[in-house]
């Protein structure tokens, strides 16, 4: 029999659609628990979270190391496609930096978790490598829109401004009495040109 009916191929889409949103769904709740919890929170909450089965995580990650890489991955690409838009939809490019910056530092608390557990792992490097590649960029972009604009000084490069927001970061997971946020503020700050 030859089912190649519209509504075959309809169905067929309507389940890719579902495992793309479950995906999504998924890397998502995985996200907010590895901040709240660490890496090694329980997968049953993860699920739970996601609004998914726990088969369904299994079916999309094997192990947990997969799922961390894919997390990771995720959050790399959310914060690369979060700054062109941040350009297009802030009041200026001053806004559309400290916005990016402010997501990439929700991305360092949770990747610095990651970070630890990925170590050890014989890809890490090249994760790394990818992050650069990714967000670099970006950062430029977003400096480089703020400088034209004449709203930040030009002397900092992103490669710069990316490691000392990471700098920043580094402890904020496990030490409630450091507030990297706020120095991450005053670091942006003191981009700003004297008027």
């Amino acid at each position: 029999m030859n089912d190649s009916s519209p509504s075959a191929g309809s169905t067929a889409g309507s389940k890719r659609k579902d495992v793309r949103r479950n995906q999504q769904a998924l890397l998502e709740a995985a996200a907010e628990i590895f901040v709240t919890s660490g890496v090694d929170a329980p997968v049953r909450a993860i699920a739970a979270r996601a609004g998914v089965g726990m088969g369904t995580i299994y079916r999309h990650f094997p192990t947990r190391a997969d799922l961390i890489i894919a997390v990771y991955r995720h959050q790399v690409e959310a914060c690369a496609e979060a700054g062109p838009n941040l350009l297009t939809t802030s009041s200026s490019p001053y806004a559309a930096l400290a916005q990016w910056i402010d997501r990439f530092v929700d991305f360092l608390v949770t990747k610095h978790g990651l970070a630890a557990v990925l170590q050890s792992g014989a890809g890490f490097d090249a994760l790394h490598t990818y992050f650069l590649d990714r967000l670099e960029p970006v950062c430029a972009q977003l400096l480089d829109a703020a400088v034209a604009a004449g709203e930040i000084r030009s002397d900092l490069g992103p490669y710069e401004l990316m490691r000392g927001v990471g700098n920043l970061c580094i402890g904020a997971e496990s030490d409630p009495r450091y507030d990297a946020r706020r120095l991450v503020e005053l670091l942006v700050a003191g981009l700003l040109n004297a008027r």
